[in-house]
């Protein structure tokens, strides 16, 4: 048990990938219906919690790790801050003041379709459940998720699983299968609102394809052709210099190149970890373009100690 009032905490938030996207006509509410099978994969964003004493004012600040490939302005207000909407969500729930010094470091690229920022509201969620020994449920905490971010949920628990309505209809698959990819990083925005909006435009009758999902998530084993996205092409209608990058891609490695969520990041199947090393070294030699190599994960654990804190 943490009873230290100057307790600190190290917390890991893995990007997700989304392996099959199936996107249906928007509802009345203006929301698209999704399925979607998502699985956690190890690039990560650190976050370094201080559980202050009473009384104290929660503090938050959001950097590039060193390590980070692609990097934009971290200009959003506080209001809008996925981690500080975590926190708040959790004193409310909780009915107390939960003061806190966060520092957010980021490897995951902003608007890169990876989940990076609703994966560190995940990891606040998780993080402060350890930090203040609350003993929320996972199932609760995914309630509370849902009033951050449709990839919230998903990401409480990360891992592998089929994901429907708005992101909030979970059946988790437990562990995902052993999957190495390549991740590559346009310097290019896809605004999330606008890809779909695209969609809406150029989609006809679109239909959720729940049965094709769920099959290509059954498999033990995935190729690098199996990989489908509904919003591939209006990404790329959106931001049309990533079909010249997925081009040179593919020329390179002579592999299908599909794109993460709404965009702008970009990915290709390997069949090994070697196999995505390379990959990824070699590209980033022959382009101008970011690429690291990875793999599907489960969430990491909290980690408590003062050794893996760094100071505001």
């Amino acid at each position: 048990m943490i009873r230290d009032m100057s307790a600190v905490l190290f917390m890991q938030a893995p990007a997700k990938l989304n392996l099959a996207l199936s996107v249906g006509a928007p509802r009345a509410d203006g929301m698209h219906p999704i399925s979607s099978w998502m699985v956690t994969v190890d690039l990560f964003d650190d976050l370094h919690l201080e559980r202050l004493p009473e009384g104290n004012f929660s503090l938050f600040a959001t950097v590039w790790h060193r390590d980070a490939l692609r990097r934009r302005d971290i200009d959003w207000s506080i209001s809008k801050d996925l981690v500080n909407r975590a926190h708040d969500q959790l004193e409310a729930f909780v009915g107390r003041e939960l003061p806190v010094k966060v520092r957010v470091e980021k490897r995951i690229p902003i608007g890169g379709g990876l989940g990076g920022g609703s994966s560190d509201a995940a990891a606040m969620l998780r993080a402060m459940n350890a930090l203040f020994e609350l003993q929320i449920r996972d199932e609760d905490l995914r309630g509370l998720a849902a009033n951050i971010g449709s990839d919230v949920p998903f990401l409480v628990s990360g891992g592998s699983a089929l994901v429907g309505g708005t992101g909030g209809d979970i059946q988790r698959l437990g562990d995902p299968p052993e999957v190495h990819a390549v991740l590559f990083f346009p310097d290019v925005a896809c605004p999330t609102a606008d890809v779909y909006r695209q969609f809406d435009r150029c989609a006809k009758a679109p239909i959720v394809r729940t049965d094709a999902v769920k099959s290509l998530a059954s498999r033990t084993a995935i190729g690098p052709t199996d990989p489908f996205n509904d919003l591939a092409g209006p990404a790329q209608d959106i931001a049309p210099s990533i079909a010249d990058d997925m081009e040179e891609i593919g020329l390179i490695s002579e592999l299908p190149v599909h794109v993460c969520g709404s965009g702008s990041s970009l990915f290709v199947v390997c069949s090994d970890e070697m196999h995505a090393q390379a990959l990824a070294s070699h590209c980033a030699a022959k382009l101008a373009l970011p690429a690291v190599a990875v793999r599907t994960c489960v969430n990491p654990a909290p980690c408590s100690g003062a050794s893996m804190h760094r100071p505001l």
